[in-house]
């Protein structure tokens, strides 16, 4: 195991751009460049329109970071990259430019898969994680159960359909919320009753079977929403927004936090770390501390601001890889669109 390396993340999953640098788990600089505001008027990503930010912002968030950890790139022992999953276009231009850094400057690049880098982040906040935990892993994209033990992830349960993320977009969107939904409905979700509507729990009843225990669903939740709020225009009453957020997000969180612990409980591990961007959700975050107290299990939420997709997750994670001796990435990896969390760092074959 190396001393403490001098790592540059690039996160370009999605719609931000995202640098960090960090020395071993010491975050030094994490600078985002978000598009989110050129995706609002279209209710969603559009995969082009984040590609091209993409390129106009590297250069700037990469100079910004250097700026601000007080190093220059010559510096840098050791670049890691998100190589997926994500959208492709995205993810060619984080690609390309870090390939382009590490051959110019002679040094390893690891192309490292985003969704381990959610988990890893914690790290930079709250100090080494325990040698065995459960990832709570909820985004726009992803809604994951994962083990971690060690150096190997372990995919647990996947969504099925509808991840939270999506779910909280189209309902803010059935609700005449803007774009990105989760912080509207978290915000207006506190001056409602999160017991005035009793939406479906997805994959939680018994007849759902154990092959779903840690398997989420929340499509039918999504329409059940959709199909109240129809019910009741057609009927000519008032919908109240903020009791719709709030039943709509006790209802996600509830399915959240209880298949987390489930996954807990199935392996006998009593830690448990969230992140994602909807881990920025306050009522997810109270929840998880309230039934981890009742039932003996430590959890580990990063600050918002290292919960939604940023650089300073990729570079822990490359720095946790360098530090453990793995094998950086060939030059000649490809990026992916979908990529399991057992694969950790993409090689040329991946």
């Amino acid at each position: 195991m190396m001393s403490e390396p001098l790592v540059l993340g690039i996160e370009t999953s999605c719609d931000e751009t995202g640098v960090g640098i960090v020395r071993g788990a010491t975050l030094l600089a994490d600078e985002v460049a978000s598009s989110v505001d050129e995706h609002a008027r279209f209710g969603g990503v559009v995969p082009e329109i984040a590609s091209r930010a993409h390129l106009e912002a590297m250069v700037p968030t990469i100079e910004r970071a250097c700026a601000v950890a007080k190093v220059k790139l010559s510096n840098i022992d050791a670049i890691a990259v998100t190589g997926g999953p994500g959208l492709v276009g995205a993810l060619i231009v984080g690609t390309s430019s870090a390939k382009a850094l590490a051959l110019a400057l002679g040094i390893p690049v690891f192309a490292v898969n985003h969704l381990a880098g959610h988990i890893v982040v914690d790290e930079l906040e709250h100090g080494p994680l325990p040698d065995s935990v459960i990832g709570l892993l909820v985004s726009g994209g992803h809604s994951s159960l994962i083990q971690l033990t060690g150096s190997d992830f372990r995919a647990l349960g996947a969504t099925l359909d509808d991840a939270a993320g999506e779910a909280f977009d189209k309902v803010a969107r059935l609700l005449g919320l803007p774009f990105p939904g989760g912080p509207w409905i978290d915000q207006i979700a506190q001056s409602g009753d999160e017991n005035a509507i009793a939406f479906p729990r997805g994959l939680t009843a018994a007849h759902e079977g154990a092959a779903n225990r840690l398997n989420f669903s929340f499509s039918g939740l999504k329409t059940a929403v959709a199909r109240w709020v129809k019910q009741q225009q057609q009927a000519g009453n008032g919908v109240s927004v903020p009791d719709v957020a709030a039943s709509f997000q006790e209802a996600v969180v509830d399915v959240l936090t209880q298949k987390a612990f489930a996954a807990c409980q199935d392996t006998g591990i009593e830690h448990l770390v969230i992140g994602g961007g909807v881990a920025a959700n306050s009522r997810l975050r109270a929840r998880a501390l309230e039934r981890a107290a009742s039932i003996g299990v430590s959890v580990r939420i990063p600050r918002p601001g290292l919960c939604t997709d940023n650089g300073a997750m990729i570079a822990a994670l490359g720095s946790r890889l360098l530090m453990r001796g793995a094998t950086p990435s060939d030059l000649s990896f490809s990026t992916t669109s979908v990529l399991p969390i057992e694969t950790v760092v993409l090689d040329e074959l991946d």
